[in-house]
């Protein structure tokens, strides 16, 4: 007897009844569509909670991957949880993923939508809501499948199948002879609904399915059960076979009974745990808006429309974040899976796994509790410990994580987050660190369900995490395209406490610098090295040559630094800003003092030359005034605003010299002399061509500089400059342009 479940994917109306269909038929054979590779993956799912997926890849290429994702209200996880229990054994029926990896394996692929055919035929415009109705917001109303598989029937007659679709069946067919084949009498097929009249009808010869799957081309594929989440398994997320709201019918399979009463309740609860005042009468009134609705409308039992409408217009009160709110956390929701610890595993995944548990930075985790509140929880915690676990494990939760690296936990947890960034999984983004120090870090994390895929795809580097980094970054410095990135590469090693990975990419640097003739690159690169330099002494990390290179690139650096200066324009000009500011950070960095004078003098001797553009001159100018290295900054500026220069260079001199604030013209009243003087000298067309770079300068400084600005000039920015005599004839004509706009002209 074979009995053939049509369902659709990720059903919970199709989990339901082929939960009951499977009891009733009590079969001795299940096959359920999916890569036959994974049957011997099957025994693991017990271990497993979902949403969890098959994961297929071609080991060494990483863009030939392939996921089968089931959540609990998938039909297919029923009947893999049915076979587990009962001990039936379960076979996947479609075409193996060697096949489907392939580069055009299984030939071309058509598009069809047999949900939206039948709701349309049915006088329905939309087919997810015709399908809900009919099947999914039907609980304990078994779906008829004799019925949906004679529509599918229908659908299907005069249709040619494409070529990929008619390789998937008739590897169906052949795996479904070979079930009976082995004796088996009492057979389950759980596939997807357009399948049905392939397996349920007449089959054709086997001749002609042999010839559908002779010369298929093949690739190595490996497979392996990896943790998924609901965002993921979300149509949003481009999973093809996806639903749009994965919470929502979790919700409907596992609540037993009231579950629009339940939802709504729920929904009210996340807005109040948001400090928003919702009562019970807010979801009662919910509740009677939503049966209504629903009523209204000819359903049997409220849909995620009516549900979210009434929550919209009765919980949130029209708000549109608030609906938001409600979407994000509970219609999709937030639920990671877990794979069992008894699944194969690659040895990098392993090893990560036991640093998770080390250093109690799980995936999922949430905020550890005081020791004072973990000991209030006594006994009841004790009792719920691994129910609480469980439930840990099922919410993806996006954690702000702040380290202190002084602590060992907090150090270790460091490392591991930067060695995980070199292998291409990004589980931690680096923020902003809170308080001041180079001892803190602060993290952003959320695991996504591809980094199992990328942690596969690194095994070849190593069995753990540290080795499989090491020999990430050796491979990756002799093909580092400039200094910058082999500089930056020193700093994630010592970031990531690679100590075998930092000889090898210390030579490769040294070498690069040694050849690379272009300064820009040089003082790229400067500031990376001497912040590596600074946490290998902050992490207690040896980082012993970094200083002889930091102090040889600085030498280069003031070598050639002066011809490198002249007849930059605009744009270069600003660019070579930065990189001078970065080398002037870096040297402050250093702690070197005879290092630092000796930039200094470069800097003085460049300035003492012209030829270097304004932007440049007047940084450098700030730059050694700032440092105390500077006696006559009234004399410079008053060159360089001085008519020979022309106003244009003038401006970008007092640009580059006030970078970075104005506090130096509030408390500095001979030098806010000088600009305004200068400022006050210009024609209208001078003030005019260099009006942009002035609004630019002064547009940069706080509202509060601006402000004592403002102030220091209209007092005559301390009595140096004398007042001048008013031309009343003029003021009286701006005067009644005043009065004009102000609706007070006397006519």
């Amino acid at each position: 007897m074979i009995e053939v479940f049509g369902v659709r994917h990720h059903g919970p109306g199709s989990a339901q009844a082929v939960r009951e269909g499977l009891a009733r038929l009590r079969p001795d054979a299940i096959l359920i569509e999916g890569p036959p590779e994974a049957d011997a993956l099957v025994r693991f799912a017990a271990g497993c909670e979902p949403p969890v997926a098959l994961l297929a890849h071609v080991p060494g290429d990483p863009s030939r991957s392939a996921f089968w994702p089931f959540a609990v209200f998938s039909p297919e996880w029923q009947a893999i949880l049915y076979g587990t229990r009962h001990g039936v054994p379960i076979r996947f029926c479609d075409l193996p993923a060697a096949h489907l990896l392939a580069p055009e394996g299984g030939g071309e692929r058509g598009v069809r939508d047999p949900i939206g055919e039948l709701a349309a035929a049915a006088g329905h415009d939309d087919p997810e809501r015709w399908w809900e109705d009919v099947v999914e917001h039907r609980p304990g109303a078994a779906p008829q499948f004799e019925v949906i598989g004679e529509a599918m029937a229908a659908l299907r007659e005069g249709y040619t199948p494409d070529a990929f679709e008619a390789r998937r069946e008739a590897y169906m067919r052949r795996v479904l002879r070979a079930t009976v084949k082995a004796g088996h009498e009492r057979i389950a097929v759980v596939c997807g609904a357009w399948h049905v009249p392939a397996l349920a009808g007449p089959p054709p010869p086997v001749k002609a399915d042999d010839a559908l799957l002779r010369g298929l081309p093949r690739v190595k594929a490996a497979l392996a059960w990896v943790p998924w989440t609901y965002e993921r398994l979300a149509i949003r997320s481009g999973y093809g076979a996806g639903v749009g709201s994965p919470g929502w019918y979790h919700h409907l399979f596992t609540v037993a009974d009231r579950p629009v009463e339940r939802w709504l309740g729920a929904a009210g609860a996340v807005l109040r745990e948001e400090g928003l005042a919702v009562s019970s009468a807010h979801v009662i009134e919910a509740v009677r808006l939503a049966g209504s609705l629903a009523a209204l409308r000819g359903r049997p039992l409220p849909g995620l429309g009516e549900v979210t409408e009434a929550a919209r217009a009765v919980l949130c009160e029209g708000d549109e974040l608030r609906v938001a709110l409600i979407q994000r956390r509970m219609v999709v929701g937030d639920r990671l899976g877990h794979v069992g610890d008894d699944a194969p595993l690659v040895p990098l995944q392993r090893d990560l796994r036991e640093q998770q548990r080390h250093l109690r930075l799980h995936p999922a985790a949430r905020e550890e509790p005081a020791a004072g509140e973990e000991r209030a929880a006594g006994e009841e915690r004790a009792a719920g410990e691994e129910r609480a676990a469980r439930e840990e494990r099922a919410v993806t939760v996006v954690r702000e994580l702040e380290l202190d690296l002084r602590k060992t936990l907090d150090l270790g947890r460091s490392h591991l987050l930067h060695r995980l960034r070199l292998l291409g999984v990004p589980w931690g983004v680096p923020g902003e660190a809170r308080g001041k120090g180079t001892f803190r870090e602060s993290w952003r994390l959320e695991w996504r369900p591809e980094f199992d895929l990328a942690l596969i795809e690194s095994a070849a580097l190593g069995t753990t995490v540290e080795t499989a980094a090491t020999r990430r970054v050796l491979d990756l410095a002799p093909t580092g395209r400039n200094l910058g990135e082999l500089a930056a590469t020193v700093e994630k090693c010592l970031l990531a406490e690679l100590p075998d990975a930092l000889p090898g990419v210390l030579a490769a640097l040294s070498e690069r610098a040694a050849l690379d003739a272009d300064i820009t690159h040089l003082m790229t690169a400067l500031p990376a090295i001497v912040r590596a330099h600074r946490y290998g002494d902050v992490r207690g990390t040896p980082a012993e040559g970094l200083a002889a290179v930091a102090h040889s690139m600085l030498d280069r650096v003031r070598a050639g630094l002066p011809a490198a200066l002249p007849g930059l324009s605009g744009q270069a000009a600003g660019a070579m800003l930065a990189q001078v500011d970065g080398v002037h950070a870096a040297v402050d960095l250093l702690g070197d003092p005879a290092a630092r004078e000796r930039w200094l003098a470069t800097l003085l001797a460049i300035c003492d030359v012209s030829g270097a553009h304004g932007l440049v001159e007047g940084r450098l100018t700030r730059i050694l005034l700032d440092a105390g290295a500077l006696a006559d900054a009234e004399r410079r500026l008053a060159r360089a605003t001085s008519r020979g220069g022309g106003p244009a260079r003038a401006a970008a001199w007092i640009e580059g010299f006030l970078a970075g604030g104005g506090l130096l013209l509030v408390h500095d009243a001979r030098l806010l002399d000088l600009v305004d003087a200068w400022m006050s000298g210009l024609s209208c067309e001078q003030f005019t061509e260099v009006l942009p770079l002035l609004r630019r300068t002064f547009g940069g400084f706080a509202v509060p500089e601006r402000r004592a600005i403002g102030e220091r000039v209209r007092s005559g920015a301390g009595g140096a400059r004398p007042e001048r005599e008013i031309d009343e004839r003029r003021a009286a004509v701006a005067g009644r342009t005043v009065l004009t706009i102000l609706g007070r002209a006397s006519g």
